[in-house]
């Protein structure tokens, strides 16, 4: 639901455990958010996570998106990728 994500983090859903895990790996800040690499490094979260290889991996990871905004909004990406081959 539109304006939803304050309920969503106060139930505990957006936790590593929850319905929706965010940021698992602590998001790009805790990588530094080195310039340039941001994408890569989320990319790289992703599949780990859909191999089962990740180090604060989801359990039964199938489906993982990662979003990201460069420069000053200028550019925006979202990859979305899933274990599903159909």
């Amino acid at each position: 639901d539109r304006f939803g994500a304050a309920e969503l983090v106060s139930s505990g859903a957006t936790t590593l455990q929850g319905r929706i895990p965010v940021n698992p790996s602590g998001g790009l800040k805790a990588k530094g958010h080195p310039p340039g690499a941001t994408g890569v490094a989320q990319c790289v979260e992703l599949v780990e996570q859909l191999r089962g290889e990740a180090a604060n991996q989801i359990d039964r990871a199938r489906v993982a998106l990662a979003h990201n905004i460069g420069g000053p909004t200028a550019v925006s990406a979202v990859t979305l990728l899933s274990t599903d081959s159909g």
